[in-house]
């Protein structure tokens, strides 16, 4: 259940004009809820046709185009984003003005690897052994003193399996470090996990606070493949806490997102998102409410809606093609969601959540829907 919020709320703004800065798929389906709830939104993207464009003002222009970004600022009554790889510097002006949820301050953190997992340590929150790297001696160093294997990941700019390597022999450390031209890095020691999951929390702008059941996880290349909602599960209360130090410390305001490693029954952080997440597109059809509606809630001051799970739930990406919509949505409890983007291999097209009254009955459709989109389940 959410907290209470603290003795001196936000006055909370009834109806309002948000900015979402990015208009892509999370930017699209925060702009759905956020509109049943009588909102308006405005988008800054640079593409000439983002998938969120229909339905509000687009304003196209680059992310760090500082007019544009000012003309948003005086437009919107509160302003957002749905990704986090925003220049911070091309935002902190504008955050002067108007109001910015989630602030720079996260962004910053999220947006850098190596800031991460210091903040990460400094509240508690154990990570996996690791080293900064700078040179291809660092990472020999690394290499010394981590073990192999290990992964090389980028500091920067990083995400769907982009900008990692997995270095199994010390003879990989130099192809390793020129794939990577030289960027700054960090170095991770291999986790033997059991399992990937993932929380989705909210802080309002009143400091209300809430935390949905976790998911587990399965990648597939480096992308998501799938969610899977369980009934119960041993890490919440884990999990919970880890995501409550980084909302507190952050004075944080909307939906964060923290992905972990379980090892030996104990959670281990990959990365943070301070943002909307994939691994919360469960939530549109099997959560009392969902992970857009309550960001819209949050970063306006609005109670936080129940974060209960409704029924059992799996959700499924839809990666580089589009498949048989009819064919899928002609299995019981099936809900497909589909973000008008052109197919390209690797893309998130879509997404297909499947509920069901019994957790049996939603595995067992889960398959037959994996079947569908593969030909078989992918390994």
């Amino acid at each position: 259940m959410p907290s209470a919020p603290p003795s001196a709320p936000v006055v909370p703004l009834e109806r309002a004009h948000i900015g979402i800065i990015g208009a892509g798929q999370l930017g699209q389906m925060i702009a759905l809820a956020g509109m049943a709830l009588g909102h308006e939104f405005t988008f800054l993207d640079p593409s000439p046709r983002p998938p969120a464009a229909r339905l509000g003002r687009h304003i196209q222009a680059e992310f760090d185009d500082a007019a544009a970004l000012e003309q948003l600022a005086v437009e919107c009554d509160v302003l957002t984003f749905e990704f986090e790889n925003v220049p911070v510097a091309a935002l902190a002006p504008i955050s002067q003005i108007q109001t910015l949820h989630p602030g720079t301050h996260a962004l910053a953190i999220a947006q850098d690897r190596l800031e991460e997992k210091t903040f990460f340590g400094q509240h508690g929150i154990p990570v996996a052994p690791y080293a900064a790297v700078d040179s291809l001696d660092d990472l020999r160093a690394g290499i010394d003193r981590l073990g192999l294997p290990a992964v090389l990941k980028t500091r920067r700019l990083g995400y769907d399996g982009k900008g990692q390597f997995v270095l199994r022999t010390r003879d990989d450390a130099e192809p390793a470090w020129a794939a990577v031209h030289g960027q700054s890095c960090v170095l991770e020691a291999f986790v033997p996990f059991t399992r990937e999951v993932s929380i989705i929390a909210v802080r309002s702008a009143t400091g209300e606070q809430a935390f949905y059941p976790i998911g587990q996880n399965r990648h597939v290349g480096g992308i998501l493949h799938r969610t899977d909602v369980p009934t119960e599960d041993s890490a919440q209360a884990q999990a919970e806490d880890h995501a409550r130090r980084v909302l507190t410390a952050l004075h944080y305001v909307g939906v964060l997102a923290i992905e972990f490693f379980e090892v030996d029954g104990r959670l281990i952080v990959n990365e943070m998102a301070p943002r909307v997440h994939n691994s919360g597109h469960w939530t549109q059809n099997g959560a009392d409410t969902s992970q857009f509606e309550n960001h819209v809630r949050a970063i306006l001051g609005w109670p936080l809606g129940s974060t209960a799970r409704t029924r059992p739930s799996v959700m499924l990406n839809l990666i580089g093609q589009m498949p048989d919509a009819q064919a899928l949505l002609a299995l019981p409890g099936t809900h497909w969601h589909d973000y008008g983007k052109e197919p390209r291999a690797g893309r998130k097209l879509g997404h297909l959540n499947i509920t069901a009254a019994h957790e049996a009955d939603c595995q067992a459709i889960a398959a037959r829907a994996e079947a569908l989109i593969f030909g078989t389940a992918p390994l």
